[in-house]
């Protein structure tokens, strides 16, 4: 029977609970005094700007604790001491198992591509259609306080917030994981993490632990060796892809669903750190990126990515050696093309650390109408983990309220109370199907069978059989080895160089002589030549046998799009240059290059050895931006030297300067020098090559911000 739906008479709804508190940012006007003991007193007569506690109670003192007597004990009344030392030892919550060191950012998305022939959902049905996003980027092992560019995955995850609620696109910058099911995720953070018994290494995998996992698990080395590849040193958050890992399907108004893979693309295009330079890093910015992500949106350099769909066949996915559902493999772009279908912007960073990136919750179970998950085992774990361990972290189901969490379209349901609940429903009606209107009471929402979410029916697809009920893997899942053959030899000599090198980096941290041997044997199923190499940079006079294997690796064909330098080197938008300026420096050449700077996207910084600046050519003093000693060219894409007959004497016996050339010189990068700046390379043991420039060369220096001397590497790092 049809039950009314109008809206019974209700009190106006209560105000969120924002306005009059810290959301709302004020400043005081105060006088300053002097108390009894010298401190600093500054009082306000305002009533709407003055300090109070929690529950609004005005504060008359906040620099001295209740006592009994001027130096008597602190008596146990003092509400306010107690309330401000209560939330202080409460003010962090528990960090996140993995991915607790992170980067966030406000942005946009929007709509370059309607698919209503894929999916029903409302965002993507019309060219132009536009929602806001935030965006969190993390390492996966280190801890809140570990650095930015250690080794590592990337975590790369989305909140849409549109209107059908918020979608959730939480992946990473690999486009593959390293297991298959869910059932393995606490092992592999387990070995991964510091070592149990001795608290250490911190964000870093080169430990026998991990590596004795790794030997153990053979589905882990595909993405083993994307993380040794140049992909897990990103020289940027803004220059890295970012990829939803597990298949999954749209729905379209028909109901027909298709599975789909999805991208996210850089405008910026790729880059990455070399080794030594990531650890040179972890020494003289440990915030490194998070800098430069904050930097960039300050500047209104806004980094942009397009978002992009594979769109798979089941027939097709039928004939692949592998599984598509196998969240450890990739679908070849070359096999699968990548079609856009929006682009994201960052333009705005966070107000406040702790109230975004602390408490943001992701969750992969956040989808659309129109949108599902598919089979894959890994995926079917992470939609009950994260959710469960949003109640561990925020302390409350109710973590959906914090206004980073919540969404911005009518939210409505019988869900009530628990802790921190912040919310303030109306009327009786907690339950549901209920009469209440009928009576002019509020009845509540009720679902909507045309426009609500539906899960797919077909639990046999793909040749799946419903009927059993087993803990077993699919044969399909069985090739660990194809798949990062295929990844090694579509890359660029560089890139599988750095490999190698990666490899005998790690590996020569493992203390157990049998680990090593037993990853050998898992890398000679992969690539012989590569195993061999890896061996006798370890110093290994023979290689140990293959290790069993469930299923023969197969020659996939290569995979171009896998590699970073097989592209185009991208343009220098949004790339840094740093200018080294001593006294005496041509004034036209260092205004020139900050044009061509600007005119290309780029930044410029100006650095000296004293941070007053330096005194230029035409009697002009330019400021400085760094100083010498704290500003290292690592921090650069690219850097000149550029100083007149004064400044060269100065910096030609600066311990700093010369390192700032060697540094330079030995991490690939582009070069502008005066002729005094070449003296300084030349002492520094550089040499020359096309990447040694002229500074008054601007458009030169430029053009290779986003390039690096790769032929110079092989004489200053042979490989293995």
């Amino acid at each position: 029977m049809a039950q009314s739906n109008t809206p019974a008479k209700t009190n106006p709804a209560s105000a969120p609970g924002h306005d009059g508190t810290n959301s709302n940012p004020i400043s005081a006007t105060f006088t300053q005094e002097t108390g009894n003991g010298g401190e600093i007193q500054q009082m306000t007569d305002d009533t709407a700007a003055r300090l109070t506690t929690n529950h609004g109670l005005p504060i008359s003192d906040n620099q001295n604790s209740l006592r009994a007597g001027t130096r008597g004990p602190t008596l146990l009344e003092d509400l306010v001491l107690r309330e401000k030392i209560f939330h202080f030892d409460h003010e962090r919550i528990p960090e996140r198992i993995v991915h607790a060191r992170g980067s966030v950012a406000h942005g946009t998305f929007t709509v370059s591509k309607a698919i209503p022939e894929l999916t029903r959902a409302a965002l993507f049905q019309k060219k132009g259609n536009i929602c806001d996003v935030f965006v969190r980027f993390s390492t996966v092992a280190g801890g809140a306080g570990s650095v930015d560019t250690p080794r590592d995955i990337r975590g790369f995850a989305v909140k849409f917030y549109t209107e059908e609620g918020n979608w959730d696109l939480v992946g990473n910058n690999t486009p593959i994981f390293f297991i298959q099911d869910a059932m393995k995720f606490p092992d592999l953070v387990h070995s991964v993490k510091m070592e149990a018994d001795r608290g250490y290494p911190q964000a870093a995998s080169a430990h026998d632990t991990f590596w004795d996992f790794v030997s153990l698990m053979p589905e882990t080395l595909h993405n083993v060796m994307w993380a040794m590849s140049d992909r897990g040193i990103p020289r940027s958050l803004r220059f890295m892809e970012g990829f939803g890992i597990h298949t999954f399907r749209l729905i379209n108004a028909e109901g027909k669903g298709s599975f789909v893979r999805y991208h996210w693309k850089p405008r910026l295009g790729i880059q990455s750190l070399i080794w030594d330079e990531s650890a040179k890093l972890q020494g003289a910015d440990n915030d490194f990126h998070r800098r430069d992500l904050y930097e960039a949106i300050e500047a209104g350099s806004y980094p942009e990515w397009d978002l992009g769909i594979q769109v798979i066949d089941p027939e097709w996915a039928a004939r692949q050696p592998y599984d598509i559902l196998d969240a450890t493999k990739l679908i070849p772009e070359e096999e699968v093309p990548v079609q856009l279908i929006g682009t994201m912007t960052l333009n705005r960073n966070p107000d406040n650390h702790f109230a975004e990136n602390d408490q943001v919750a992701f969750l992969p179970s956040n989808i659309l109408p129109g949108m599902d998950f598919s089979a894959d085992p890994l995926l079917q774990g992470r939609l009950f983990s994260y959710l469960d361990t949003q109640k561990s972290r925020l302390g409350t189901t109710n973590f959906h309220q914090i206004p980073i969490n919540a969404p911005r379209c009518p939210m409505h349901n019988f869900q009530r109370d628990g802790m921190m609940q912040t919310q303030i429903p109306k009327g009786r009606a907690n339950y549901e199907p209920n009469s209440l209107a009928k009576a002019g009471e509020i009845g509540g929402p009720r679902a909507d069978a045309k426009g609500g979410f539906r899960s797919t029916t077909d639990s046999d697809a793909l040749g799946n059989d419903p009927t059993q009920k087993v803990r077993l893997r699919s044969e399909t899942f069985a090739d660990h080895y194809s798949q990062p053959r295929m990844f090694l030899r579509s890359l660029s000599k560089p890139e599988l160089d750095h490999v190698v090198g990666a490899l005998v980096f790690e590996l020569s941290k493992v203390s157990i002589k049998a680990i090593r041997e037993a990853v050998l044997a898992q890398l000679r199923n992969i690539d012989d030549e590569v195993a061999k190499r890896v061996a006798n940079g370890l110093g290994m006079d023979k290689l140990p046998d293959a290790a069993p294997a469930a299923r023969k690796a197969v020659d996939l064909p290569p995979s171009p799009a896998l590699s970073i330098l097989k592209h185009k080197a991208p343009a220098p938008k949004g790339r840094k240059l740093g200018i080294l300026v001593g006294d005496g420096a041509d004034a036209a050449a260092v205004k020139k290059l900050q044009d061509e700077a600007r005119t290309a996207g780029a930044s410029c910084m100006i650095i000296s050895q004293k941070i007053g600046g330096a005194k230029l050519s035409d009697g002009s003093v330019l400021p400085a931006d760094g100083q010498l000693a704290g500003t290292p060219s690592l921090i650069f894409d690219a850097v000149v030297i550029t100083t007149g007959k004064e400044g060269y004497d100065a910096l030609i016996n600066d311990p700093a300067a010369l390192e700032f050339a060697a540094l330079a010189w030995s991490h690939l990068k582009a070069l502008g020098l005066c002729p005094g700046g070449r003296k300084l390379l030349d002492k520094a043991n550089g040499g020359q090559d096309e990447f040694t420039l002229d500074h008054k060369d601007a458009k030169g220096v430029v053009a290779k911000l986003a390039d690096r001397a790769w032929d110079r590497e092989e004489d200053l790092r042979p490989a293995p």
